[in-house]
């Protein structure tokens, strides 16, 4: 019982992120299976197992509270779906460690641009014109299969990417990866359920993860809708430079203090941009009331 409360606080708070911020449901979740002894391919089939209901349960909020383009939902996940299927079938047999320095520091680089873009120079309405399918449909596969293979990364590759394009309204990006999330966590549990027939699955673990991110879901949905963009923006910008800043620091296994200094800097700097970004918020509110206060008088004049 203990261990089920724990599994579902954590499938709470892993889905609390992702449904606030497009990401990170995989990476929270698997890397508390792993900690309690799961092996890399049973962690990840448990999470996706678990994200068929807790996908649902978030897709619906967002579109409850007007968070998806199902363009971008469709384009996105149906190519993410076959990306799924072939890294789940896949991940007994290839290796992605190789890989994994390269693609964090695509995934940084990412990360610092998002937040600098909405820290210093937001979008504009204007901007918001959609994502060519040329753009989603290899963006979708390659995020799916990362997702497959590493236990979580949909929302890590594919929100970052979207958010950099400045083509789509942040809380948009954020519910349509959301949601064609159902379509990933599907075609990677076939393939695990297919592949890893010889191995144990653990349901209750799966029940546990599943009630606590359905539980998060709304409430997820609902803090997207009513956080301005920008806040959104840098938050995303700065979880996607601290995961992966986190994961080159081990790659490269540097020696102390160095990480510790350099996870201060980024913690320092991430909090800077936000208090500075409130800031920019409340002003403009400010701003934007004496207009409207001033149109009154003026009518009323």
């Amino acid at each position: 019982m203990q261990a089920f409360l724990i599994f579902a606080i954590g499938g709470f708070v892993a889905q609390l992120v992702d449904g606030s911020l497009g990401m990170a449901y995989g990476v929270t979740s698997t890397t508390i299976l792993l900690t309690a002894g799961l092996t890399p391919a049973l962690a990840s089939a448990s999470v996706h197992l678990a994200e068929l209901g807790t996908s649902v349960a978030s897709g619906l909020s967002h579109w409850k509270f007007g968070n998806v383009d199902w363009k971008v939902v469709l384009t996105l996940g149906v190519p993410g779906a076959v990306g799924a299927f072939l890294g789940a079938t896949a991940l007994s047999s290839i290796s992605t460690e190789a890989a994994e320095p390269w693609m964090s520091t695509i995934l940084l680089a990412l990360g610092i641009y998002v937040l600098l873009r909405f820290a210093i120079r937001p979008l504009r309405r204007r901007q918001l014109t959609g994502v060519s399918p040329k753009l989603l449909a290899p963006l979708g596969l390659v995020a799916g299969f990362v997702d497959a293979t590493g236990g979580g990364g949909w929302g890590p590759v594919a929100t970052p990417t979207l958010l950099s394009t400045g083509r789509v309204e942040p809380r948009k990006v954020v519910g349509s990866v959301d949601t064609s999330e159902f379509l990933i966590a599907a075609a990677a549990s076939l393939g695990f359920l297919t592949s890893l027939s010889h191995q144990q699955l653990s349901w209750s673990t799966v029940g546990a993860l599943l009630v606590g991110g359905v539980i998060a879901a709304p409430l997820a949905a609902y803090l997207v809708r009513i956080v301005p963009m920008r806040l959104i923006g840098v938050g995303a910008g700065g979880l996607i430079v601290l995961t992966n800043a986190r994961t080159l620091i081990k790659n490269f296994d540097l020696p102390a203090p160095s990480p510790t200094v350099i996870y201060a800097a980024i913690v320092v700097a991430w909090l800077a941009a936000l208090a500075y970004t409130v800031r920019v918020i409340l002003a403009e509110r400010r701003e934007l009331d004496g207009v409207d206060e001033q149109s009154a008088e003026a009518v009323v004049r």
